[in-house]
């Protein structure tokens, strides 16, 4: 599907971009030329930004294991760097993780993060916490830095006291991405971040004939994540798509 088919869904864009449909849907010849012009660079310019910060040699390995594992699909390097980076823009000294994995994001995170800082992961795998706390200690960080919570995050959530964390990340179970976004956005203070990975699912959510149920729910969440009140939020095209939003 070419970036102007794509285009064509008018649902895939905000409200702000309709100037450039014509009536009937179609996009109006200046968007053709926008659109056209931008997704020349795309591939080299998406590899170029994906490897720009390097992969630690700590993380690489985390990441190997996640992939040897198989159920546990790491982050990508340029996901791992916006984490790193949002972590430490607003000072994160109180991190939630949904899906602990063989630790990757951890990583990044606690990278970013202050030295006092606290990272909180959860995952219904004892499997995939007994190599994240590996990569935690290959990584040097001492274990008053992390807590290692095993159980279903549906069911550890609602636990969880209101506005205690200065950021929280998303990746775990697709299907159960609005559960865990709606405590999310709960649990964040006033000015913390949410990120949630893969929103792009492998370039089936910006593709309109795509409807199954997880491609389905993951954009239908993005629009909604878009349209909240209490979020300014926005799409990165890096590695399987990840969308930052701050709470006001």
């Amino acid at each position: 599907m070419s970036p102007i088919d794509t285009c064509r869904n008018r649902e895939l864009f905000p409200e702000s971009l309709n100037a450039g449909w014509e009536p009937g849907g179609a996009p109006t010849p200046a968007t053709r030329t926008r659109v056209a012009a931008m997704s020349g660079l795309k591939p080299a310019s998406w590899s170029y930004a994906e490897e720009f910060v390097p992969e630690p040699e700590v993380v690489e390995a985390a990441r190997r294991r996640g992939v040897e594992l198989g159920a546990a699909s790491p982050v990508g390097t340029g996901a791992g760097a916006v984490l790193r980076l949002l972590a430490a823009t607003v000072g994160a000294r109180h991190v939630l993780e949904v899906g602990t994995g063989a630790g990757t994001s951890g990583l990044w995170l606690l990278a970013g993060m202050p030295e006092d800082g606290v990272l909180t992961t959860i995952d219904v795998s004892a499997e995939h916490q007994r190599l994240a706390r590996q990569a935690y200690a290959e990584a040097g960080y001492p274990h008053q830095r992390t807590r290692v919570i095993t159980g279903a995050a549906a069911e550890v959530l609602p636990r969880m006291a209101d506005g205690g964390y200065d950021m929280v990340h998303v990746d775990a179970d697709k299907d159960t991405y609005p559960t865990y976004v709606e405590h999310a956005v709960r649990l964040l203070r006033s000015g913390g971040v949410l990120v949630v990975d893969n929103m792009l699912w492998h370039d089936r959510v910006a593709d309109p004939a795509a409807r199954d149920d997880t491609t389905s729910t993951l954009r239908d969440l993005g629009k909604m994540l878009r349209d909240h009140d209490d979020l300014v939020t926005a799409l990165l095209p890096v590695s399987d798509g990840v969308l930052v939003a701050v709470r006001r």
